[in-house]
């Protein structure tokens, strides 16, 4: 076999005049090039001449072997270009280095150029270049070939090839997996809002090819789209089918009501036929063994000018009355009929996504299901210096945050005394509070608010302060569901000239009409702002926002133009966060505005574009946002702005928190202590209720750090990062507790991080320990609500009423089954893991009685003597024993002298025998083995990663309709053998004690606790003196 050591042969040849022999140095050159490319390349010029001259016919192998040369160079751009020339030669399925390389060269450049033909103008376009296309396209049709469909799928996408796209998906073997994959990938990977709606549009397409529709998915990529319309039809279709056909039809709504789309949901239900019953126009009432949401007036807590006044000590009776003697009975009922009527379907659906329903079978599990442990308020409250303002609000936050959505102020009427030291603003904020606690409560909202209204539409005798605060309640208790009290709220603000009340009506209008766009609410809340009142104009501007919320509409630039005329601070602020609302998720349509705000002279106008960069590129983990944010954060000269550009990466990659500890963890180390506090939060936002570990040890430190204001933004996102995690899932929960506990007991401790731990203490039981911070609802679709909130809720700095805006980013971690008629039905379903990894927290431990240090007992020299003489006797009678000398009296008395001391010895050895009985039962004690699973009824709290473990007996009675779905939410029920008694859950007693009866549960464990640790008493005994 000959080896060839050197090409210069082949290279003399491409010299000679015949083409044959060129085309055989060329052919022999492209095999040898691997090994001899460094002497070919001294010749490179021969080769490029070839490709170059018209008249040789085999040009495309000339430019094959420059192309390798030049790969082998390093030169990878003049690689490509002549691999395009090579043509069909270039085979792209060819498993080498040289072929790998170029291809993802080619696809990186077919990718650019692309997108930018894609972003360019119509008269800007250029052709791509046509071998490049084929190149790309030859790959993509290799990779269906070999059955890598996610791949093609992908490399679809960042090419926008939807051609390729949708051929994928048809030639794919699992279609509905394929499409479950590409909803996946446009909502995370896909950057331009344009482009992801064409992709939506086809999948919607693909989707109704399907031999059987995903009609849920369907309906998340209309909403997607904002086509009401069509999610209508599609509604109206199923509930005139079958029964599993209804059953989707409510299935879709709850999931569509999870993304709380309040303008789109509204839309949906006016769009949907009118009911031609008498029974559709009355409200639906959720009534399962429990809830009904009726108009009677008792046990609501007051708070007057003069303090609050007492409640009923049945504060939950109206949530828990009349619908009790239906069930009271049995909660058995008769099998449901074959087929239920098209219009109390109708009027089912309507419910749903009006929210009646949702929202009361979510206010009776927060209620039955409340955990909150007074005792930790309680503590708070002792700990805080009577003097201390700012801790004392902060206890009526936490308790507000720990006690949201479950009706229950047992704490607020057991404490009214030392409520009565809230003034002004302290009692607007307590007064507001209520609303977070009965948030959802519609039906009785405005009833349970009124002893603070303004009587009459207008100022009442009671101080502005309390009805400002209850004015504010209210949008909380209706938030984002105000239909039924926005008139209400519109003409308080019109009656009044206060600008405290018309603090608290901007604040309530805007979240009862969040994204709803009402333009006689609008100009209102306008007329406000322009009184240019300080406090009133700030809260003016925030409404704004929250009305207009995504609508991108030009009310943006004339609050912008006003922001830029007034003096004060507080409305330029509250005007610069409003703008960044109505910006919400329009992404590179906001750049304009977003850009305009970045590079205006006043810090506050800037601070507002960063939020403005949060809201439209929320979730989207956008790499130019994030780019922009960051080099704020290191370049601006206001510490607002640069603390507030750190801020805003949390919410714009809440949906990879994985990657927002690595993105900050340089400016968690920052000298500025704005920028550091900007990371905690950053991270507290984006990780929210996932127990990171990454995310809790960068926040370790930053709890611990010199400055107050920054333990208190780490302490907050400790709490936040920490939520519903147990100390068997994250040792370091129950470290946190106690770090909290010694800050809050520690008189010495600045007002400012003891702020923190209170409110934090109130975020790690928040909603009665039944709830988590969810930006994101399962489907993926963004939260508005919840995202809206903690935006706001991040102005507390600035502002400690919005503290209460967080209330709105909870949601609660349950499963709901419900059957056809909407009513919960007993259901078991198993937890394949132990209890102690998602349960509840343990209650907090009552304080020991204190108990007098034991000290050594006082031995006397009498007392040694007399055990000398003991001893003695003992040893005498031993001896006596041994010789077998007893007789007559003495002996008698021998024997009576000996058995007392025996009964002495008997009794000590019978005290010592004991002793040892009981150290043996404490090392004997049998050691309780956790067990692997757990089984869980229906309703029960499950909190986001427990979802993975839950299964579903295989004998029940009934079965999920969707069981691809998580499981938790709203889940829609199968009856698998439906001519059997249906089984209720009653829930006429609460599965915990709420309200009153909390605390007296907690009392009485006291009260048992400290009896327990009491000494015994002593032994009867007779007095010598």
């Amino acid at each position: 076999m000959t080896v060839v050591s050197t090409a210069s042969g082949l290279l003399a040849m491409l010299q000679e005049s015949h083409p044959t022999l060129k085309l055989h140095a060329l052919k022999n050159l492209n095999v040898l090039v691997d090994n001899f490319w460094p002497e070919i390349s001294t010749n490179i010029s021969a080769i490029e001449s070839l490709y170059e001259d018209d008249t040789f016919y085999e040009r495309q192998l000339a430019a094959l072997v420059a192309s390798k040369v030049f790969y082998y160079l390093g030169e990878l751009n003049d690689s490509l270009t002549y691999a395009l020339g090579a043509g069909p030669l270039f085979d792209v399925s060819e498993d080498t280095e040289y072929v790998q390389t170029l291809v993802t060269k080619c696809v990186d450049e077919y990718i650019l150029l692309s997108v930018k033909a894609a972003e360019s103008n119509e008269s800007e376009k250029t052709a791509l270049d046509p071998r490049l296309v084929a190149i790309v396209e030859r790959m993509l049709d290799k990779c269906m070939q070999d059955g890598k469909f996610q791949q093609a799928v992908g490399v679809a996408l960042e090419c926008r090839r939807l051609d390729k796209l949708e051929e994928s998906i048809i030639r794919s073997e699992n279609a509905s997996a394929m499409l479950s994959y590409c909803l996946r990938l446009s909502q995370t990977f896909v950057s331009r809002r344009e482009f992801r709606h064409e992709v939506l549009r086809l999948l919607v397409k693909s989707y109704q090819g399907l031999q059987q529709p995903d009609y849920l998915s369907i309906c998340q990529c209309l909403m997607f789209l904002d086509e009401p319309a069509d999610v209508a039809a599609i509604l109206d279709k199923l509930l005139k089918g079958d029964k599993s056909e209804a059953l989707l039809a409510y299935q879709i709504a709850f999931d569509l009501f999870e993304n709380e789309y309040q303008k789109f949901l509204l839309n949906v239900r006016d769009l949907l036929p009118e009911s031609t019953s008498a029974s559709s126009s009355a409200p639906l009432s959720v009534t399962n063994g429990g809830l009904i949401q009726g108009t009677r007036g008792n046990g609501i807590s007051a708070m007057t000018d003069g303090g609050p006044t007492a409640m009923d000590s049945d504060l939950t009776e109206p949530l828990l009355g009349s619908y009790a003697a239906e069930e009271s009975a049995d909660v058995s009922a008769p099998p449901v009929e074959e087929r239920t009527s098209y219009t109390e379907r109708l009027t089912k659906l309507k419910g749903i996504l009006s929210g009646e329903t949702p929202i009361s079978l979510t206010l009776q599990f927060l209620y039955s299901h409340n955990r909150s442990d007074l005792l930790i308020l309680k503590t708070i409250k002792q700990s805080v210096e009577m003097r201390n303002s700012v801790c004392h609000s902060a206890t009526i936050y936490s308790n507000a945050l720990m006690h949201a959505g479950t009706t229950v102020d047992t704490f607020l009427r057991e404490n009214l005394d030392w409520l009565k030291r809230a003034t002004n603003w302290a009692k607007f904020s307590a007064t507001a509070g209520l609303g977070v606690i009965h948030r959802g409560h519609h039906q009785q909202g405005r009833s349970l608010m009124a002893p603070y209204l303004p009587q009459n539409g207008g100022t009442g005798g009671g101080s502005p302060y309390s009805e400002g605060g209850a004015l504010y309640a209210l949008g909380l208790i209706h938030a984002n569901h105000g239909e039924g009290i926005k008139q209400f709220l519109l003409e308080s603000l019109r009656n009044t000239s206060n600008e405290v009340i018309q603090h608290g009506a901007c604040l309530g209008l805007g979240l009862a009409a969040l994204g709803t766009a009402d333009e006689e609410i609008y100009e209102d809340v306008k007329n406000v702002l322009y009184t240019d009142s300080a406090v009133a104009g700030e809260a003016a501007g925030i409404a704004m926002g929250l009305l207009m919320v995504g609508t991108a509409s030009e009310k943006a630039t004339e609050m912008l133009a006003y922001a830029h005329d007034t003096q004060h601070e507080k409305i330029i602020r509250g005007l610069a966060l409003g703008i960044a609302l109505v910006v919400y998720g329009r992404e590179e349509e906001a750049d304009t505005l977003i850009e305009q705000m970045t590079r205006d002279q006043d810090p506050i106008l800037r601070y507002g574009g960063m939020y403005a960069l949060a809201m439209a590129y929320r979730g989207t983990a956008n790499n130019s946002a994030i780019r922009r944010l960051l080099h704020f954060a290191v370049s601006d000269v206001s510490d607002d702005v640069r603390r507030t550009a750190v801020l805003a990466l949390g919410f714009v990659l809440c949906s990879e928190p994985e990657q927002t500890p690595r993105i900050v963890s340089l400016l968690s180390e920052s000298y500025n202590a704005h920028v550091r506090y900007g990371a905690a939060m950053a991270v507290g936002i984006s990780c929210a209720g996932s127990g990171s570990s990454e995310a809790i040890s960068l926040l370790e430190p930053l709890t611990s750090d010199a400055v107050d204001f920054v333990r208190q933004g780490a302490l907050i996102a400790m709490a936040m990062v920490l939520l519903q995690t147990t100390e068997a899932r994250e040792p370091r929960v129950a470290t946190f507790r106690r770090q909290l506990e010694k800050i809050i007991n520690d008189k010495h401790e600045e007002t400012m991080s003891k702020m923190g731990a209170i409110l934090a203490q109130g975020i790690l039981d928040a909603g009665g320990r039944n709830v988590a911070i969810m930006l994101q609802s399962r489907t993926g679709h963004d939260r508005v609500t919840a995202v809206v909130g903690m935006a706001v809720f991040s102005q507390f700095w600035y502002w400690y009423p919005l503290i209460y805006f967080i209330s709105l980013s909870f949601a609660p971690t349950a499963f709901i089954g419900l059957n056809e008629e909407l009513r919960m039905p007993k259901f078991n379903f198993v937890s394949e893991t132990k209890p102690s990894l998602f349960g509840y927290p343990p209650s907090v431990a009552p304080p020991a009685a204190t108990s007098a240090v034991k000290l050594p007992t006082a031995v006397l020299s009498t007392s040694n003597r007399a055990k000398v003489r003991g001893a003695k006797r003992e040893a005498e009678a031993k001896a006596s024993k041994a010789t077998g000398h007893e007789a007559g009296a003495g002996s008698s008395s021998s024997k009576a002298e000996g058995l007392v001391d025996g009964d002495k010895d008997s009794t000590h050895a019978a005290k010592d025998e004991n002793a040892m009985d009981v150290d043996g039962g404490t090392q004997k004690k049998a050691v309780v083995v956790e067990p692997s699973s757990e089984v869980l009824s229906n309703p029960a709290r499950v909190v986001p990663a427990q979802e993975k473990f839950i299964k579903f007996r295989e004998d029940s009675r009934y079965a999920p309709l969707k069981l691809k779905r998580a499981p938790s939410g709203f889940v829609m029920l199968r009856d698998l053998t439906p001519s059997e008694p249906v089984e209720l859950v009653s829930t006429d007693t609460p599965l915990s004690a709420g309200g009153a009866g909390t605390a007296h549960a907690n009392t009485n464990a006291t009260a048992i606790a400290v009896e327990d640790n009491e000494p015994p008493p002593p032994e009867p005994f007779e007095y010598v003196p």
